[in-house]
């Protein structure tokens, strides 16, 4: 038969449909929602078996098996009311309860698609028969447990996990690509280079850097400071937590409280003003989920002139945010991390240079790391959704000028319909890694909602007062996140300028360790990164730990090399050594470093 090449969203939601027959078949599995996502698709169900992933070649199995029968798939729409009914009479009380809220909120209809003895509500679409489906072209990968509607106060029922593509010769590359991203594991590498450390009795989602790791987080510090002050930009620094007032004010309170750490109660309550003591309020601080109402607060401290604009503040602010245990992920989803933010404030003649400015910015810091491919989404707002802080004129302005800035800088972007936080439209930066993958990075955001709440203004030409127009944007996103994607990026093998250590020295015997630390202290004079291996250890153990650490230079002292007026350099990747002069191989890093090599 031949096989027909389906739009991939719709053949990985119809592999889910097929998933759950299976599932059905072999162990009266009652079926919850299955929907596609990226790389592949995921079905939640009900089961009195536990599945384990000893059981999915059996579910692969019988799905080939529905594969195999092409079966035709068959939409039936039918009242509401009726629809309810057949799903009560399957005992599908999962499905059943999504259909009792569609009638809720007013659905005369339902949907369902039927391919062979298994039906069940859907909106689809879905490929035409079973058949259509290459057998090899998937595989299940996972089994997870999931609160039903993702509400942990629901019951907790299971979760199995496929990938799926086109063809077999898709499907075997992307297995390889995630076999090469398990060796890339930030948190794997971060273990055995000592970069970072998270432990359970410090909490959930909260890292540690350990020397290397707080030496490469110094590094793109450094770097971030010395261009943010070329660019034209103040720093600020902001305290850790902040009175709840402040976010009841800016209104984060009301949106994202769920996702804040619980309010920290300070002071006392008024004692009797005749027990002699002094009287303390009660206040309530929060820990700070972001940096930008700490701005507006300094914005506000002083009058502002037009000409005292446009104002550029930067600041490597800590935020914390309380993110479900489930959700965390190594660096890349934590519950502290240090957002590289810095939001300018401008008029509306100044937004269109200023955005450019940015756009730059990002693009340069970008390109300083390694990140030459990336993919920008416009983030606009949903016409049809009320949700959204400022006026009509306000949102057409600013997401005109944000893709017209887009075109003009031949940025690759896609617009996103909907993607736009309630208080502006944004740019989201979406870095490539090695491997193809994208990681939400760099943005560049409007905030309509902090200007109002606040009250902003300025004093204009006229001598009126007139709302400044407020940009957010993050180059890194966070540290923690970048560092993870650095990590995973580089396989651990840094560029020379960000490499923790740049120069390991290995000391053949324990006579050599005085030669070792002279000539590392030359080094460390010279401004180089330099680590002395002085331990007790046989020397091909040292050389396999330094290859191992991916250290970019690395060199074996031993009576031969203090003899010697040159020094033996081993490159990193490198079996053989090279003899340099010391002036030499000082210059050489030196350059490298200048150049971001």
């Amino acid at each position: 038969m031949k096989k027909v090449k389906n739009d991939l969203e719709v053949l990985r939601h119809s592999l889910a449909h097929i998933m759950m027959q299976a599932l059905e078949h072999l162990y009266q599995a009652i079926p919850g929602v299955g929907p596609a996502i990226e790389n592949g698709f995921y079905h939640d169900f009900d089961a009195s078996l536990q599945i384990t992933e000893e059981d999915l070649s059996k579910i692969e199995a019988e799905m080939k098996k529905i594969i195999k029968a092409n079966f035709p798939i068959e939409k039936k729409v039918m009242p509401i009311d009726d629809g309810i009914e057949l799903l009560k009479q399957k005992g599908y009380f999962l499905t059943m309860e999504l259909a009792q809220d569609l009638k809720v909120i007013g659905e005369k209809e339902i949907s369902f698609f039927q391919q062979g003895d298994f039906i069940n509500m859907c909106k689809g679409p879905h490929i035409n028969s079973t058949g259509e489906i290459v057998a090899d072209s998937f595989t299940l990968t996972k089994v997870a447990g999931a609160y039903w509607k993702g509400d942990e106060k629901n019951k907790m029922i299971q979760r199995i996990y496929g990938t799926a593509f086109q063809d077999k010769k898709e499907l075997q590359a992307y297995l390889n690509m995630l076999k090469e991203a398990e060796k890339r594991d930030h948190r794997k590498i971060g273990k055995e280079q000592e970069l970072f450390l998270m432990d359970p009795m410090v909490g959930l989602g909260l890292a540690m850097w350990q020397p290397k790791g707080a030496m490469l987080w110094r590094v793109m510090e450094d770097f971030w400071y010395q261009e943010h002050l070329k660019n034209g930009y103040e720093l600020v620094r902001t305290p850790h937590i902040g009175n709840r007032k402040l976010w009841e004010t800016s209104g984060h309170w009301g949106f994202y409280n769920d996702s804040m750490y619980p309010p920290l109660e300070v002071g006392q309550s008024l004692e009797d003003a005749q027990a002699g003591k002094v009287a303390e309020i009660k206040e309530e601080y929060l820990l700070k989920p972001m940096n930008c109402p700490f701005h507006v607060v300094m914005y506000k401290s002083k009058p502002r002139s037009y000409r005292d604009l446009p104002i550029r503040w930067a600041e490597t602010g800590t935020v914390y945010r309380y993110e479900k245990s489930g959700q965390l992920s190594g660096l890349t989803r934590v519950r502290g991390f240090t957002q590289d933010d810095a939001h300018i404030i401008c008029t509306k003649e100044q937004v269109e240079t200023e955005l450019k400015r940015v756009v730059d910015f990002i693009i340069f810091i970008l390109k300083s790391f390694g990140f030459d491919d990336y993919k920008v989404y416009l983030s606009i707002r949903d016409p049809k959704n009320n949700k959204y802080a400022g006026n009509d004129e306000g949102w057409k302005f600013t997401e005109s000028v944000l893709e017209k800035i887009a075109q003009e800088k031949k940025l690759d972007y896609t617009k996103d319909v909907g993607g736009a936080v309630f208080y502006g439209p944004k740019l989201d930066f979406k870095i490539k890694d090695i491997l193809g993958r994208e990681w939400q990075c760099s943005t560049l955001q409007y905030d309509f909602n902090l200007p109002e709440k606040f009250d902003m203004n300025y004093i204009n030409e006229k001598g009126e007062k007139e709302r400044p127009y407020m940009l957010h944007r993050a180059l890194f996103g966070s540290f923690e996140r970048f560092i993870g994607v650095l990590i995973e990026h580089y396989a651990g093998s840094f560029p020379l300028w960000l490499a923790p250590v740049q120069v390991k020295l290995v000391a053949v015997s324990e006579k050599h360790l005085s030669y070792c630390q002279n000539l590392a202290d030359e080094l460390r004079n010279n401004h180089i990164r330099v680590e002395v291996d002085g331990s007790n250890e046989t020397v091909g153990n040292k050389i396999r730990k330094a290859v191992a650490e991916k250290v970019p230079y690395m060199l074996v002292i031993g009576d031969k090399e203090i003899s010697g007026k040159n020094l033996m350099v081993r490159d990193r990747g490198q079996q053989d050594t090279r003899e340099i002069s010391r002036s030499e191989f000082f210059q050489e890093i030196t350059v490298k470093i200048k150049t971001k090599q």
